[in-house]
């Protein structure tokens, strides 16, 4: 949230416990919408900010973070205010909220919340964006007497865009984002690649003798543990896993959770407690027996409606602009005197998706 003109610049909604992923799809959705990077952050005590890949993201584009002290919620008074007029506003207003649970004695199952659960992860994140980006965006504020929008567009005016601090939300911005292994290199083993997450990637890059057998920077995909990607000869090259079929579209929290469980079972079996690739694909190839791996499948499953729906808002207001309908004008050849005849091509309209209100009988 912008402190002077109270504008939302970016809102991210996960099933996941607050983590650096969360932050870097907020400055990856920030960027997005406007192309620019946050000149300054104010954080809380939160783990997730004081994290090495967060100040590295941070320095890279020259942002300063400060941290608010504990104890003192007057410091955050503009965003824990924002979070009180997001829930009587829209949340409390939804059904299966909550709210009626504060007295559960007076609760019945007509009116009990669990039983009125309907939205998606999906589909409350769609309109939460349009609630904060259109309807919070449009609003007098009391404190400004305007919209957050206006005041946002008066304060550019003012100050002036400075195209200098634009940043293109490109493979650049995104790599920078991505996080790194906890050494931030890994080495070239010949014949088997990289080593990250006790997966092993490779690329064609890595059979140039003069790579093999280096340390070379790397990165991955913490909703992607399909792909990594490494720093060699000057370039990022993309690698892939061994197992890619199996890890797919797999989170790094589904990676955690397997080799915890992996873990678990060694100790009850009292084995030698060692994760390898082979044994995480074996044992996320039969996720239906565990039920926390499961659960936490579902909750990434849900997770890709949002990742999904992070399009260019800019690219989708030009979209709405444009009509479907292209009117052509073409002079018929047996007309005279410069007559037009206008043709107009209407889209072809799917009856499948229509609504059905009756049937006769």
């Amino acid at each position: 949230m912008d402190a002077y003109s109270r504008r939302i610049l970016a809102v991210y909604l996960t099933f996941d416990a607050p983590s650096y992923r969360s932050c870097m799809m907020a400055l990856r959705i920030c960027v997005s919408r406007f192309g620019r990077f946050p000149q300054t952050l104010v954080v809380d005590g939160g783990k997730e900010f004081h994290s090495v890949y967060f100040d590295t993201l941070l320095a890279r584009y020259c942002c300063v973070k400060k941290t608010r002290p504990g104890g003192k919620p007057r410091f955050g008074s503009v965003i824990e205010r924002l979070f009180g007029t997001t829930n009587t506003e829209l949340i409390f207003n939804l059904l299966g909220n909550t709210q009626a649970a504060k007295q559960v004695r007076q609760l019945t199952q007509a009116i009990d919340p669990k039983r009125q659960a309907v939205w998606t992860l999906g589909d409350l994140y769609r309109f939460l964006k349009e609630w904060a980006y259109e309807v919070y965006d449009q609003d007098e504020h009391e404190a400004l007497g305007t919209s957050p929008r206006q005041a946002y567009l008066q304060g550019m005016n003012q100050s002036g865009t400075r195209v200098h601090r634009h940043i293109p939300y490109n493979e650049e911005f995104l790599m920078a984002t991505r996080p790194s292994s906890p050494k931030g290199e890994a080495m070239v083993q010949p014949g088997k690649g990289i080593k990250m997450n006790y997966l092993y990637y490779w690329s064609d890059a890595f059979r140039n003798p003069e790579v093999e057998r280096t340390k070379v920077p790397v990165r991955y995909d913490p909703f992607d543990l399909g792909i990594a990607y490494a720093y060699v000869q000057g370039r990022w090259v993309k690698c892939i896993s061994q197992y890619y079929s199996i890890f797919e579209g797999r989170s790094e929290k589904e990676l955690l959770l397997a080799s915890q469980e992996i873990r678990q079972q060694d100790k009850l079996t009292r084995t030698s407690p060692s994760v390898s690739a082979k044994r995480l694909a074996d044992f996320i190839a039969n996720v239906q027996e565990h039920e926390n791996l499961l659960l936490q499948r579902l909750r990434d499953l849900e997770g890709k409606q949002v990742q999904n729906s992070l399009t260019n808002p800019e690219v989708a207001r030009v979209r709405e602009i444009v009509p479907t309908e292209t009117e052509e004008v073409r002079v018929h050849p047996a007309t005279m005197g410069g007559v037009k005849e206008t043709e107009v091509e209407v889209p072809s309209v799917d009856v499948s998706r229509l609504p059905v209100f009756g049937e006769y009988r």
